[in-house]
């Protein structure tokens, strides 16, 4: 049996400059982590040798691999020529909660098959199959952010240039900086699950406008000074960043937030929050902030009717966790 882990991750600043809609005009750039909540993904030989038995959010027991109906692992099967196998996946966080799991389950199972495959791959090859598989095959209207980031791992400024390659710059931190950075960051579950299609969708179209693309100039702008702000450590203006980049944001497209998110904001900030944001596409998912340790109990007061996920960084990417 083969088994791959690979990280979701946050995305702090730049999210949406990743859209082909944007960077193929202009230069996008994010900056992003991957934290230790995982998509876990194994695979073997079936035991009976004749269909493909598969077991994720739904299970499918078939015959033949033009009845798959996951499209993703349709179409990365199709690729790779895998045969009749046994696979499963499981998960530390559902999917539709803004952390990239899609992505991390395309970029999981290309690991997986060029294990079960015998292939090498370096994991920037990973990032750029998983992101052709997922925009260009499978037509999904989502950027290239979430391929690079849970395949290499770690705290990154990722560029997305306009002949398409992309470019990964890791943040290399003071380590007690880094420590305190992580200890100053709360997640809380807002209970809200969201498909991110419809949103992403109506931010591409709005990309062509020139006011939505001022805005994604501003935040590829906050991105840069986020990077420069992590390396220089000075970590407290991390807050600040976020807040201005979430007030950008939510003008991108409509669905990005809502009133129980705004509330939910506002008593965060209220509490001593000093920036924040929603994490993914919007509409649901995780809230983030940027709090001081002796202001956190006031936040997880105010926001009690929330779950929270504490987090710390992963720096592997997506790796084979067992092979035998």
């Amino acid at each position: 049996m083969i088994l791959t882990r690979t990280p979701l991750r946050v995305s702090f600043c730049g999210g949406g400059s990743d859209l082909k809609e944007y960077y193929l005009e202009h230069e996008g750039a994010v900056l992003s982590a991957t934290i230790n909540k995982y998509v876990y993904l194994s695979l073997h030989p079936y035991f009976y040798g004749n269909k493909y038995f598969l077991k994720y959010s739904r299970s499918e027991l078939v015959d033949d691999l033009s009845q798959i109906k996951h499209r993703i692992i349709k179409q990365v099967f199709k690729d790779y020529k895998i045969g009749f196998v046994d696979f499963n996946s499981s998960a530390d966080v559902p999917s539709g909660t803004g952390l990239g799991s899609s992505s991390a389950f395309c970029v999981g199972l290309t690991n997986l098959c060029n294990a079960y495959t015998n292939r090498y791959m370096t994991k920037e090859n990973i990032a750029k199959y998983a992101s052709h598989v997922e925009i260009d095959l499978l037509k999904e209207p989502i950027g290239k952010q979430d391929q690079y980031s849970c395949a290499i791992g770690g705290l990154n400024f990722i560029s997305f240039k306009r002949d398409e390659n992309v470019v990964v710059e890791k943040i290399y931190m003071n380590p007690e900086k880094r420590r305190l950075l992580e200890q100053n960051l709360m997640m809380f579950y807002t209970g809200q699950t969201r498909a991110a299609k419809e949103i992403l969708t109506e931010q591409r179209k709005n990309t062509k406008s020139l006011q939505k693309t001022q805005l994604l100039h501003k935040l590829v702008a906050l991105a840069r000074d986020l990077q420069k702000v992590l390396l220089t450590g000075q970590i407290d203006l991390m807050g600040e960043i976020l807040h201005e980049a979430w007030q950008h944001k939510k003008k991108l497209a409509s669905g990005i937030s809502n009133s129980m998110i705004d509330e939910s904001y506002r008593l965060a900030m209220k509490k001593g929050a000093l920036g924040g944001k929603l994490l993914g596409a919007g509409g649901g998912g995780f809230l983030l902030f940027y709090v001081k340790k002796n202001q956190q109990e006031g936040v997880r007061k105010a926001l009690k009717n929330l779950r929270e996920m504490p987090i710390h960084f992963d720096y592997q990417g997506t790796v084979v966790a067992h092979h035998e």
